[in-house]
């Protein structure tokens, strides 16, 4: 008998292979699928099924192309927003059996309309439920974000409470196995752990806490959400069905001169915020290779051109995987060597960084042509602010940039620095001049003021 995590980094997304007596099911696959393959074939299981919570919105499925693969049929739940093509639909109390093991389906919207939670049984034990996969209804100190139907927002959010209620009805027994973990863009408040039960959310998890159906659904509704544009590509891509990933998982080589003449919608400097502003190409983007799955969508659309700038070709090949697992790849290739570069005579620009006493200096001077620009997140400038400073979410700088004035002077801060060079690289990669990074920031400013 087989139950493996396999998580993906970045999206922090988990998926499941859950296997008995020659049988196996994979629940919540991503695109680039041959691990689900590899590692049934290597346990002697068949792939029969494949199971998806829901439609996701942060990532690529791979359900259909891991279907093709293998010859299992694709369940999905009911009343999506159009017909999912390549999957059959399955209803409240649908049971399916994998070896010994036993799957049946718990209707669970809130997060979504066709939300789905899978329940899981040992036939040899059936008195209560091993454990549930709670797709993106409840996750390890969270539960799912209901922000998807802005004209339904209290209805939705009351079924998702509905729905908690049917999988806490499970027992506490129960071992819960949620679709993502601590950094998902699906919820701000995931532990660190990724291992519970339902009992010890009952105890623990501080939406569970809340008993009042009415408590619960003001909470959700008054939350702060952030949806990127490229979560409007993943719902019709997961919709229709994406495309396989690419065989080769690692950008085509570009020397100097051809990222030079290459043409691409976007040139992308991977590495670490301090290396790209101590030098970075001029017209280069900071999008280190840990923040693609966060921050890539809101400034690449679908179908631009992408050439990768890194440090390292393990740092090419990491974020080539980032990419393809949101349909961002459209990459035409990657280059190694910023300090090489320089020593050919390439111009290599800089982004000056500054630290508080700086800051301080700039605040008293109250200059009309000086803005200290935050671009962390609603929740965090409510949570505390400097006085002075003005707010623009760094994803909503993808547009909020055209309303800015190019020959302002502009110190980009956040929570320690490292959005606020993504920041400062993408309003230099639009043609601002006049940029600085407050290092450090808004945990430097809180250090000096303790």
């Amino acid at each position: 008998m087989l139950l493996e995590k396999i998580k993906t980094p970045g999206l922090a997304h988990l998926s499941y292979l859950v296997g008995s007596n020659g049988e196996a099911a994979v629940i919540d696959p991503r695109r680039d699928c041959d691990i689900y393959v590899e590692k049934a074939r290597a346990a002697g299981l068949k792939i029969t099924h494949i199971f998806e919570t829901h439609r996701n919105e942060d990532l690529v499925s791979g359900a259909p192309i891991l279907a093709e693969l293998t010859g299992a049929k694709v369940l999905h739940g009911p009343n999506p927003e159009k017909p999912i093509a390549y999957a059959q639909t399955t209803h409240e109390n649908d049971c399916f059996a994998i070896g010994q093991l036993e799957i049946r389906v718990l209707e669970t919207p809130g997060h979504t309309d066709d939300h789905i939670s899978f329940v899981l049984f040992d036939s040899a034990y059936p008195k209560k439920a091993v454990g549930v996969f709670t797709g993106d209804a409840l996750f390890v100190g969270d539960v799912g974000r209901t922000d998807f139907y802005p004209n339904r927002r209290k209805e939705v959010a009351g079924l998702l409470y509905d729905s908690l209620q049917k999988i806490l009805a499970l027992g506490d027994q129960a071992l819960i196995y949620p679709a993502h973990g601590a950094g998902s863009v699906c919820g701000s408040g995931m532990a660190a752990r990724e291992f519970s039960s339902v009992g010890h959310e009952r105890l623990n998890n501080p939406r569970l806490q809340i008993e009042s159906r009415d408590e619960f659904i003001d909470v959700k509704i008054n939350e702060n959400h952030y949806q990127p544009p490229y979560f409007r590509l993943m719902e019709r891509l997961n919709m229709e069905g994406g495309d396989a990933a690419p065989r080769v998982m690692r950008p085509r080589h570009l020397s100097l001169d051809e990222l030079k003449t290459c043409d691409a919608d976007h040139l992308i400097d991977i590495r670490e915020p301090m290396a790209y502003a101590a030098g970075h190409l001029p017209g280069a983007m900071s999008l280190p290779v840990g923040m693609i799955s966060a921050f890539a969508g809101w400034f690449i659309s679908d179908g631009e051109s992408i050439a990768l700038i890194a440090a390292n070709e393990e740092q090419l090949a990491t974020a080539m995987e980032h990419l393809v697992r949101i349909a961002l790849d459209n990459i035409v290739g990657g280059y190694v060597g910023v300090v090489p570069a320089a020593a050919q005579g390439q111009k290599i620009q800089s982004t000056p960084m500054i630290d508080t006493v700086e800051v301080k200096e700039r605040l008293n001077a109250n200059k009309d042509d000086w803005t200290l620009l935050d671009v962390r997140d609603a929740d965090e400038r409510a949570s505390a602010a400097i006085e002075g400073s003005e707010h623009i979410y760094v994803g909503h700088l993808n547009e909020e940039w055209r309303k800015l004035d190019k020959n302002q002077h502009y110190t980009l801060m956040c929570g320690s620095g490292a959005r606020a060079t993504v920041a400062a690289g993408w309003l230099a990669s639009q043609g601002f001049d006049n940029l600085d990074i407050y290092l450090g920031s808004m945990s430097a400013w809180q250090a000096a003021h303790n």
